[in-house]
């Protein structure tokens, strides 16, 4: 049996490298929206996505994230900000993010979760966020520039990262 969202998680790398192509605006309204539709803990939905395109926007926004300067050659960049009172926002966030990420690599697209800490708060005055929002991540999308040996991962195995009713028990 198939299972198109499994073999995007089992196939999903980080790509930091982009061709010099535009995202086609149907795909990457699937992106937003894999985002909008995202679960998130009592359907409180405490985010915030700017999408950033433009080869200058993404230049100046890649050089405030400390650990995406690759940012600056994506065909485009998602702010994935959260509300700062929210119990949830970094949890709902994250979820959104993942979503994003896997209906992306499943259009072909790759991309990489930047940022986390570290020059946030300038990315968030950048993008005009206001102060009740904390930037969570930026996400650049882009088509690979190489081709990705996709679903060669280097992994423990799963008996040393997964256990069966109680923790030292192996699962599988």
């Amino acid at each position: 049996m198939s299972n198109a969202v499994f073999e995007a998680v089992r196939t999903v790398l980080a790509v930091r490298e982009y061709r010099d192509e535009e995202i086609p605006a149907d795909v990457l309204d699937r992106i937003v929206e894999a985002a909008h539709l995202s679960a998130s803990s009592m359907n409180r939905q405490p985010w915030h996505f700017v999408v950033v395109t433009g080869r200058d926007a993404l230049r100046e926004l890649g050089g405030l994230v400390r650990t995406g300067p690759y940012i600056a050659s994506a065909a485009t960049a998602i702010v994935v900000a959260y509300e700062r009172d929210s119990r949830f926002g970094v949890s709902d966030g994250s979820r959104a993010i993942q979503s994003m990420i896997l209906t992306a690599w499943a259009e072909g697209v790759g991309s990489n979760w930047a940022g986390f800490a570290g020059g946030m708060e300038q990315v968030r005055e950048h993008v005009g966020l206001p102060g009740e929002f904390d930037v969570l991540a930026v996400v650049p999308f882009g088509y690979p520039a190489r081709a990705l040996g996709r679903g060669k991962k280097n992994r423990l195995p799963l008996g040393e990262v997964a256990s069966a009713g109680r923790y030292g028990t192996p699962y599988g």
